[in-house]
């Protein structure tokens, strides 16, 4: 983070971003020293003074009101995610953030319920680092056959989906075109930061990646968010072959921040057929087994592991 500070990198990135034309000014053709809109211009499309704005960017400025940021927002062409994630970065800017590690995620026994009825779907449950924190036996088999199935069930050891997706050289190779992928993990992931700066677990995760992976040093100075709600994807697997999937994410209401992920395939196609040959072959134990009385939410009872079987 620069000196600008979180609030004034998001705006400065996003001004960058933006021509005249985008936002229905001339562009005389003149010679501009700095990509995109001038803080001027930007000034007098959110109906502020160029001096006020400039404090802002500067980091100067942390008393804007949500009036302000809704004209900045507009100005900046912002949906509705990234106004959202503004907000949420002033509102951190305007208080003293003492960095905190949060306690670990749990898995409601309701969820686990959920996931267990979640039939002939890959699917999983991502907490709000991408950790995941279960899956049923399908979306262990899709997303991560070469990963221990009992491993979401400690926290110190749970797969995080944004680490293998830039650090694993399996998870890599699942998606046919990867950037595209990991462009939503990072976008995602950025707006999760400004909505939790004091989560120290969170932070060590980004610098981790940034410090590890140049491409995500690099799609994380675009500044922009957006959640991970729903994308398609064709997935390269090393049992069943080629397969498209559209991966949605929703939100579970009686958990903050942890998403239900499923892996859907269009009925009576060839992807669907080979989610169905994955289930035969590569998934004969279970990942994932409901809750007993005597178990804890956190650690609930599963099969012994057996790994996927790997092409002859």
């Amino acid at each position: 983070m620069s000196e600008r500070g979180r609030l004034g990198d998001f705006l400065y990135a996003r001004r960058s971003q933006l021509r005249p034309a985008d936002v229905g000014l001339k562009d005389y053709g003149d010679r501009r020293r700095v990509a995109g809109l001038r803080r001027e211009e930007l000034a007098l499309l959110s109906g502020v003074s160029a001096s006020y704005y400039t404090r802002l960017e500067q980091g100067q400025s942390t008393g804007a009101s949500p009036e302000i940021l809704d004209a900045v927002a507009r100005a900046l062409c912002l949906g509705d995610a990234e106004r959202r994630h503004l907000h949420d970065l002033a509102e951190s800017g305007r208080k003293r953030v003492t960095a905190r590690r949060p306690r670990p995620e749990r898995v409601s026994a309701t969820t686990l319920h959920l996931l267990s009825n979640v039939d002939g779907v890959p699917a999983l449950v991502s907490g709000r680092r991408t950790d995941v924190l279960a899956w049923n036996r399908l979306g262990h088999a899709l997303f991560a056959a070469h990963v221990n199935a009992e491993s979401p069930q400690r926290p110190a050891e749970r797969p995080n989906l944004a680490r293998l997706l830039f650090l694993d050289p399996h998870t890599r190779e699942l998606y046919a075109d990867w950037r595209a992928k990991a462009k939503s993990v990072v976008e995602n992931l950025r707006m999760v930061a400004g909505r939790y700066p004091d989560d120290t677990l969170l932070t060590s995760l980004i610098g981790e990646l940034t410090v590890k992976s140049p491409e995500f040093a690099e799609m994380w100075t675009d500044h922009r968010v957006h959640p991970c709600d729903f994308a398609s994807y064709e997935m390269r697997h090393p049992l069943v072959g080629t397969l498209t999937v559209t991966q949605q994410s929703l939100r579970l209401p009686q958990a903050e921040d942890q998403l239900l992920v499923l892996a859907v395939t269009e009925p009576g196609s060839p992807s669907q057929e080979a989610v169905t040959l994955l289930a035969r072959t590569g998934c004969t134990t279970s990942a994932y087994a409901p809750p007993t009385p005597s178990a804890s939410p956190a650690v609930q009872p599963h099969a012994p592991e057996r790994r996927a079987a790997r092409p002859a």
